[in-house]
């Protein structure tokens, strides 16, 4: 039997302190806070104050020039981002079930999954189920988590490494990713007879930022070669911009291998024979394990595995 005896409950706790607890973190002030909410100060502080008498805590630090969330504060700050995100998807299912649509969905991805294997499984989502709402986010695994933990979405196909959270979270391998040298149709190295990272060190790099592991891999290429690290680079992941880039001069850029496939392809790009001895961490499927999906994130996600089977040839558990 459900218990209904929630602290939240018996604390009679009130949405307006939730949405008090997110603009103090964001505005910093209690009275741009208290105008973002359209209330009087003194109101927002008995909000405030009725919340930290409940809890036994101080969640904000008084200071001369504003308020800073305690360690207790920023806890409360980050599930109330995630309580109200909830009640907006409810919201938000509610309606698009009234006006006769399926639902709704947001995914995210990294680069290389956002191109061989979203596409497919969005396309057969769409195909059974024409008004089912999808959003697909393309971005770093570290963005795509940040959202992911704020409630604002519900799977994303990306890496985890050992500085995020891994609380509530479900991880599902999927693939791993080798690295090639991409470079323009006709580049002058595409003709060079056993290519080597020595006719390389020299080149015009395009690579990842600084600080990146796969910089940190790229850089270490070299180094195990005996090589100095390419020093003439330019630092970007954004494909529109590399693509163009390469495709004016002799640059050279570090990409996943797909990737550099997928334009290969329809002749946008080519790829140098030269071994990379460097890749990229594998990605999985990752989804929440602390909350019941919706009946539209169920069928994106059945559609995202059965896509996975055929394009990397991994059975994930349908249940899961």
């Amino acid at each position: 039997m459900t218990n209904y005896t929630h602290w939240f409950i018996r604390a009679r706790l009130k949405t307006r302190q939730l949405l008090l607890l997110v603009a103090l973190a964001e505005e910093g002030n209690i009275h741009r806070a208290a105008q973002v909410l359209n209330m009087t100060q003194p109101a927002a502080s008995k909000l405030l104050k009725d919340l930290e008498d409940v809890l036994g805590v101080s969640l904000f630090d008084r200071l001369p020039r504003g308020m800073r969330p305690t360690w207790y504060g920023e806890a409360m700050i980050r599930h109330a981002r995630v309580a109200l995100a909830a009640l907006n998807q409810a919201h938000d299912e509610v309606q698009a079930l009234k006006s006769g649509r399926f639902g709704q969905v947001s995914v995210g991805a990294i680069t290389t999954p956002g191109i061989m294997l979203l596409p497919q499984a969005i396309s057969a989502v769409k195909a059974a189920h024409p008004t089912l709402r999808i959003s697909l986010a393309i971005e770093t695994s570290d963005i795509l988590l940040e959202r992911m933990a704020q409630g604002k979405m519900d799977m994303l196909v990306g890496r985890l490494f050992a500085q995020h959270d891994k609380t509530s979270l479900r991880y599902e391998a999927l693939a791993e990713e080798p690295v090639v040298a991409m470079v323009r149709p006709g580049h002058p190295l595409l003709h060079v007879d056993n290519l080597s990272l020595r006719d390389l060190v020299n080149s015009c790099w395009i690579v990842p930022a600084e600080g990146s592991v796969l910089r940190h891999r790229f850089d270490l290429m070299f180094h195990e070669e005996g090589l100095d690290a390419p020093s003439n680079l330019i630092e970007s992941t954004n494909l529109l911009f590399v693509t163009k880039m390469i495709n004016e001069g002799d640059m050279i850029c570090l990409v996943a291998e797909d990737v550099a496939r997928y334009y290969r392809q329809h002749g946008v790009v080519d790829i140098l024979p030269v071994n990379l001895p460097c890749r990229m961490d594998a990605f999985g499927l990752i989804t929440r394990s602390d909350r019941p999906m919706s009946p539209a994130g169920k069928v994106m996600l059945a559609a995202v595995k059965a896509a996975a089977a055929e394009v990397y040839g991994v059975t994930l558990e349908a249940g899961a």
